[in-house]
């Protein structure tokens, strides 16, 4: 047979493969970041369960599930020796009902050694996850104006060892409206906050967790507000570098995409530029003159910043002036800052 076990039991067990038997609609959704999806019933199939169970009873939903089950019993079986050779397997679906421990007895049944089913399933998960914002995590924050590199600077500081989250990266997005720019498709804000947790399960949340500066929205994403909190109460190192040198970075980064592209992302704009500026920078963006779209564009940016930093307390600001955006010579330059006594970060550093 199969056990029930609990989601915290489950993800102590490192080694143990999990199956998502939900339908590739559900998985798409979001998902457990670690689980495989061998769905029980296809799309199609699961709507036409759902409609039977409310308009004529569940013995026949039921009869009917079966129906599409029963086919496909010997795939189940390939599938999942494909996936777990050892025969040692989780599984879950929605609630932790009769989708993932049919699944569980047919496998148990057919020699896999060690089955467990995630009680009440991937609903216990977001609970799990959403409950884990709420606890304690000693963040610090990498601030500084658009431009200022700061995404290339936690890269560095994660090579040099130090625990950093890259909220951009996990939203798929930088964070304005020329974000989006290049980056494909964003995944859902649960999948967002799914991954985010995935990443902080693994780190020693007493000890420092770098993050950048974002607004709660980061393209379509929000967020997790507990989460979030903890980023505004958190110390800030606020990189001060030159709007003529974030400028010439911004035109390393973007002057590559197409100037439609970039013209639609100056219109989501045009009303905090006014008329005037809108026009000036399409102008200047027909004539590829990058550096002055730039220009006028981070006039908007650095007033929209410094709103953003004014709600947060002052003498949690620390200002480090850099000269240039010279991501690794500055990343050295943040380590030092980090670990002098300063800054509130080498309270609790590790390394």
């Amino acid at each position: 047979m199969f056990e029930m076990i609990e989601i915290g039991d489950f993800l102590k067990m490192k080694t143990v493969l999990l199956v998502d038997v939900r339908t590739p609609a559900e998985y798409e959704r979001a998902r457990i970041p670690c689980a495989v999806n061998i769905p029980l019933f296809s799309n199609e199939e699961r709507a036409a369960v759902g409609t039977v169970y409310k308009q004529q009873s569940k013995e026949k939903a039921m009869e009917l599930g079966y129906k599409y089950v029963e086919p496909k019993l010997d795939y189940f079986i390939q599938e999942a020796l494909k996936a777990a050779p050892e025969k040692v397997i989780a599984m879950h679906c929605w609630r932790g009902g009769m989708r993932s421990q049919s699944f569980a007895r047919h496998l148990a049944e057919h020699g896999f050694t060690n089955v467990y089913v995630i009680k009440n399933g991937y609903k216990a998960f977001r609970n799990y996850v959403l409950n884990a914002f709420k606890q304690p995590v000693n963040l610090c924050v990498l601030g500084g104006y658009t431009g200022s590199g700061k995404t290339y600077i936690l890269k560095h500081l994660k090579e040099a060892g130090h625990q950093v989250i890259d909220l951009e990266g996990l939203a798929n997005h930088k964070g304005s409206a020329f974000g989006g720019i290049g980056n494909g498709m964003q995944l859902t804000t649960e999948q967002f906050e799914n991954d985010l947790f995935w990443q902080l399960k693994d780190l020693n949340l007493t000890k420092p967790v770098c993050v950048e500066d974002e607004s709660q929205r980061i393209g379509s994403i929000n967020i997790p507000s507990d989460f979030f909190q903890k980023m505004k109460d958190a110390p800030v190192c606020f990189l001060d570098i030159p709007k003529t040198k974030r400028a010439k970075h911004l035109v390393t980064e973007y002057a590559g995409f197409e100037k439609p592209e970039l013209a639609i992302a100056l219109q989501r704009i045009s009303k905090r530029l006014g008329g005037l500026n809108t026009k000036k920078a399409l102008q200047y963006l027909e004539d590829e003159n990058f550096f002055e779209v730039a220009m006028l564009t981070l006039a908007y940016y650095d007033k929209f910043y410094l709103r953003g930093l004014s709600d947060r307390n002052p003498q949690r600001v620390y200002h480090l002036k850099l000269s240039a955006v010279d991501h690794w010579k500055n990343a050295l330059a943040v380590i030092k800052y980090f670990e002098s006594n300063q800054y509130e970060y080498n309270q609790a550093h590790a390394i």
